[in-house]
């Protein structure tokens, strides 16, 4: 059973909006998480080799929440509000607690836009209260071309269930995944796909890439953001020592390449990443997914 805590604050504000998430608020009603992708950056002792068994409620999230953006909106602070940061906003959990329902009507009540990235399939349960925020939400001035408010980005590190299971052993299927974002574009929704991290010899493949985009181009998503994977700590809870075990005992052949590459250094080295950035681009541009989600948005509304 998760523990159940109260916390001061839940709505973050941002030092600098990142241009990937656009993020100008962070919310995250969850601690932790039941997911427990192996590859996580917020991994470490603090939660434990299993992330499930450290997962927590805040339970006057939504009280908070509503004080927060009550002032931030009284003094006309509007900006996306990214959920979650730091953990699912859909986890098994939602089901009982539905403190990330309650945050959306909040953030419709007071005009708030928002970016959910999710892993997750209940997020269907939420398509009456998303396309509301979709329609009233006051955007920043900055941002006014993307001329909706809301964002889905589902997130992706391999569409083959088998290798997920490995890798994020607690999340929704990739399969179920994409059926949901499909349902998601056929919304209408401004939908895309986060593809991070993706893992390096088995995901990131040219021919797994293309099955990639070639799915999600067929699924009508708007975007696709890659990113490569990057890896933590010496401790038995960290992202680096669990993706090791896991691929000393599913990809053995591959195991002295993960350790070359990470030996000193958290990233992969600088000539994968680039020739990884330079593929990508190439592959956006061929199957014509915008890699920038306020460019898919202006694209989005202009073919409508």
């Amino acid at each position: 059973m998760p523990r159940e805590i109260e916390v001061r604050s839940v709505l973050n504000k941002t030092k600098k909006r990142d241009s990937w998430f656009l993020d100008d608020y962070t919310f995250n009603p969850y601690s932790s998480c039941s997911f427990n992708c192996l590859y996580c950056y917020i991994r470490g002792s603090k939660y434990g080799a299993n992330l499930e068994t450290s997962l927590s409620v805040k339970t006057n999230a939504i009280e908070i929440l509503d004080r927060q953006l009550y002032n931030r909106a009284k003094n006309g602070q509007y900006g996306i509000i990214v959920l979650s940061s730091a953990t699912d906003p859909y986890l098994q959990i939602e089901k009982k607690y539905e403190l990330t329902r309650r945050a959306l009507e909040l953030i419709l009540k007071y005009k708030f836009p928002v970016h959910i990235i999710t892993k997750s399939n209940l997020i269907l349960r939420d398509f009456d209260l998303l396309k509301e925020i979709e329609q009233t939400a006051i955007l920043p001035q900055d941002l006014e071309s993307l001329d909706r408010g809301l964002i889905i980005s589902f997130s992706f590190s391999t569409i083959q269930d088998h290798i997920a299971k490995i890798f994020e052993p607690g999340a929704t299927p990739p399969s179920l995944r994409l059926q949901t974002m499909e349902k998601a574009t056929a919304a209408g929704f401004l939908t895309g796909v986060s593809m991070m991290p993706l893992l390096p010899y088995i995901s990131d493949t040219s021919e797994q890439l293309h099955a990639m985009f070639s799915i999600f181009k067929d699924k009508k998503v708007d975007y696709v953001l890659p990113a490569t994977i990057t890896l933590f700590g010496k401790g038995r809870a960290d992202s680096k020592v669990l993706v090791f075990n896991a691929i000393q005992k599913h990809f053995p052949e591959l195991i002295e390449k993960y350790k070359r590459f990470f030996s000193g250094s958290n990233e992969l080295p600088f000539y994968y990443r680039n020739a990884f950035y330079k593929k990508m681009k190439e592959l956006a541009q061929e199957y014509a997914l915008p890699d920038n989600i306020v460019e898919a948005a202006i694209h989005k509304k202009t073919k409508h």
